[in-house]
């Protein structure tokens, strides 16, 4: 993503960025807090998709290394309004919503039950090295009336910060389930 330096810092100017078709931004967490205007069209790639994403923000020639941290919408027509971009530090840890993808076929789901998944995404530290493109939850093991919670899940580095008896997937009973019979 590449965007151009803001001369002027205010509501007059930004209400002239955005009728122009740029959104301004921000990207603070650095030495300076860098004001920037980009394309609204920038955004695609970024903000309408599940995944998190390190962003190489190019500003008047000089590179940064973000993350999108929030992006403001106009309530009616959805346009972009403005973006904050956190400018990442190799060694300070970074907290970031990572998407979960389940794998796997559940022994529970195949015997009938209904497979739920309570979570989208997960609130994750770690550097950035560390940091994970998706958490990728195994439902391999999983029956009928078990559950996967955060506490269950172990990645290098990775701290996860939602609550640890959390539920991330479960396998519930339906009506149609398959009884066991012992001896099977």
């Amino acid at each position: 993503m590449s965007g151009s330096l803001r001369g002027n810092v205010g509501k007059k100017d930004a209400k002239a960025q955005r009728a122009a078709g740029k959104v301004p931004c921000v990207i603070y967490g650095g030495k300076e807090q860098v004001h920037f205007t980009t394309d609204e069209t920038s955004f695609k790639t970024v903000l309408y998709t599940p995944n998190s994403y390190l962003i190489n923000v190019n500003v008047d020639g000089k590179e940064y290394l973000t993350v999108l941290q929030d992006v403001q919408s106009h309530p009616v027509s959805d346009r972009i309004l403005h973006a904050d971009f956190l400018e990442l530090d190799p060694v300070k840890p970074v907290i970031i919503s990572a998407p979960i993808r389940i794998k796997g076929t559940s022994p529970g789901v195949l015997r009938g039950g209904k497979l739920v998944k309570k979570a989208r995404k997960l609130k994750v530290k770690a550097l950035i090295q560390h940091l994970p493109d998706e958490v990728i939850i195994d439902i391999s093991n999983l029956d009928l009336g078990q559950a996967i919670r955060i506490s269950d899940l172990k990645l290098d580095g990775v701290e996860f910060l939602d609550t640890p008896g959390a539920v991330i997937a479960t396998v519930l009973t339906t009506r149609n389930v398959e009884p066991t019979t012992p001896g099977k």
